[in-house]
Parts: C-alpha cells; sequence; structure tokens
C-alpha cells in the first residue's frame, strides 16, 4: 500500500511539475506595438528635410530626438562628438542614449541611425548624385519603431533594462571611406554609459514595404550567432513572415563596434531595397505593416526575455 502511494505520489508530482513548467513558459501579456504610429513617427522625421551632419536642419531634429525621448525615459543622455567631414569641415555630432529601468543591471540594447546620407550617390540620375537623400527607410525607419517603443515602455515598465540609442554619423562617408561610416557608434562603444548589455539588436532599413530579413551575415557566423537564432525562432513563433531562416548578405553596420568590444550584437536589415542611396527612399516605399512586425518583436524580447544567457 505504501508503495502503491509512493508511487502514485512520485507521478502526480512528475505530472504537477510538467503543467507548472508548461504555465510557466507561456508567453507573459506583453504591449501593444502600433505600426500606424511608428509610420507616423517615421513621417515626422522625414518632414524636417534630409539630415545629415554639418547642416542645421542636423542640429534641429538632434534636439527633437533627445526632448522626445527625454520626455519619456528614465534618463537621457546625449553624447556629443566631433568628427571631420571632406575638406576639412568639422562635424559636431550627437548619439542619442534613452534608459529604461534603469537601476536594473541586466540590460539589453536596441538601436539605430538617426542620421542621413548627405548625397545621393546610388541614384540613376548622376546630376542628383550630391544631393541629400531624405532617408525614410535608411534611417527613419529603425528610429520611428524606437521612438514608439520609448513610448510604450513610458507607460508599461519592462522586466529588465532597457537601452535605446540612435546613433548618429552613420551614413556619412564616400563609398569605400569606411573612416567616414559609424562614426556614432563608434565613439558610444568607445565610451560605454552603461552596464554592458546581454546582447544588442540593430534596426536598419527596416521599413520596406516588401520586407524580407534574412540572418545578416556577421551576426549569424560571427558576432552573435546564439543571439540571432534565438530571435529568428522567436520571430517564426510569433508569425511575422518578414524573417527568412536563411543566410543574407555580410554588411559593414553599426553592429560592429558593438561587437569589438564584446557586446553580442544582431543586425536586423533588408538589403533589397531598390532605392537605397537615391532620392527615391521616401515615406511611401515604407509601411505600417513592415514596422508593426519589427515592434512586435522587439516587445517579445523585452517582455518574454529569453535570450539573456551569457
Amino acid at each position: 500500500m505504501f508503495r502503491k502511494i509512493t508511487i502514485i505520489t512520485i507521478i502526480a508530482f512528475i505530472c504537477l511539475s510538467f503543467f507548472v513548467s508548461i504555465s510557466c513558459a507561456k508567453k507573459v501579456e506583453k504591449p501593444t506595438f502600433s505600426g500606424e504610429r511608428a509610420y507616423k513617427l517615421l513621417v515626422a522625421q522625414c518632414n524636417f528635410g534630409p539630415r545629415p551632419p554639418g547642416t542645421a536642419v542636423h542640429d534641429t531634429v538632434l534636439n527633437w530626438l533627445r526632448d522626445f525621448m527625454d520626455s519619456l525615459a528614465d534618463e537621457t543622455i546625449v553624447q556629443s562628438f566631433s568628427g571631420t567631414g571632406y575638406k576639412g569641415k568639422i562635424l559636431s555630432m550627437g548619439n542619442v542614449i534613452a534608459r529604461f529601468n534603469s537601476k536594473s543591471k541586466k540590460r539589453v540594447l536596441f538601436c539605430a541611425h538617426w542620421d542621413t546620407r548627405p548625397w545621393a550617390d546610388r541614384d540613376p540620375d548622376s546630376l542628383n548624385w550630391e544631393t541629400p537623400i531624405l532617408g525614410a527607410n535608411d534611417g527613419a525607419s529603425g528610429v520611428a519603431v524606437l521612438m514608439h517603443l520609448a513610448e510604450i515602455l513610458k507607460h508599461n515598465s519592462p522586466p529588465l533594462g532597457v537601452d535605446i540609442v540612435l546613433f548618429d554619423g552613420e551614413d556619412y562617408g564616400h563609398e569605400g571611406d569606411l573612416d567616414r561610416y559609424l562614426m556614432g557608434s563608434r565613439y558610444y562603444a568607445k565610451n560605454l554609459v552603461t552596464n554592458k548589455p546581454y546582447y544588442a539588436v540593430l534596426l536598419d532599413m527596416i521599413g520596406d514595404k516588401d520586407l524580407k530579413i534574412p540572418k545578416e551575415g556577421f551576426s549569424k557566423r560571427r558576432f552573435a550567432p546564439n543571439v540571432t537564432d534565438s530571435i529568428w525562432a522567436r520571430a517564426k513563433f510569433l508569425g511575422l513572415p518578414a524573417f527568412v531562416d536563411s543566410v543574407g548578405p555580410w554588411m559593414i553596420d553599426d553592429h560592429h563596434p558593438l561587437a569589438a568590444v564584446g557586446i553580442k550584437a544582431v543586425d536586423l536589415i533588408d538589403f533589397e531595397y531598390p532605392y537605397w542611396h537615391t532620392l527615391e527612399d521616401t515615406p511611401d516605399k515604407c509601411s505600417a505593416s513592415s514596422l508593426n512586425q519589427i515592434g512586435e518583436l522587439i516587445l517579445d524580447l523585452i517582455f518574454n526575455p529569453l535570450l539573456l544567457t551569457r
């Protein structure tokens, strides 16, 4: 009799443990992301016009982004720095850092570049090659998602620390002149103002109407293979069709300086964008639906933090 009771008890305990584990594995309730709101924030950036370093519009938008984040975040920091442009021009730039749940030592980083390219050097009309681009997808799309994310986190405290960083000076250089690309992320990586995050996710060119995001080569093969696979697994679980389970191009992007200082960095990018570095990179080429997919994924990573392993 005792033996039967013991076996039954053990079986009951195993079953209870199983159901508890299933219950604990359920997705926690997370806030709702609005692709429509993110799209409005994309348009709002573009309404300022092109935003390359060294222009009055650039400085106006820097102040606008700072004030926007300062109204929402626990702490907002502007990292001011300078770089040397062409013909000896000194460029004043700034990274905007917004921190949420700032006391938490467990942190994740989400980032994008907010500057735009000073020249449309991929435009089919050579007369436009010296004209600044509007940068609706290449710049504003990732920033728009993170701006709306900040609005959400203001009213929904995240279970871990979240740093949002808007990099300046990503897209300034002429093709082949790598010293004048990634200026903001290089400065940030050398001057970290927060605890090193468990991982970082870079958003670049994620607003394309026909959004297809493969696993970026450096992210998957070198910088953060496990984190990359986990993110794509979450995207599949959420039913996000933009995420393609294959390895795409190897990109020189803002995740490189982060990886160089030991941060596991993943680049979400759709490089198959025919309007890249042309005057046609305008809001009508982007969609709220694409922005919504990215935002839904980011919220899931924050509120179902399954990736916090070194």
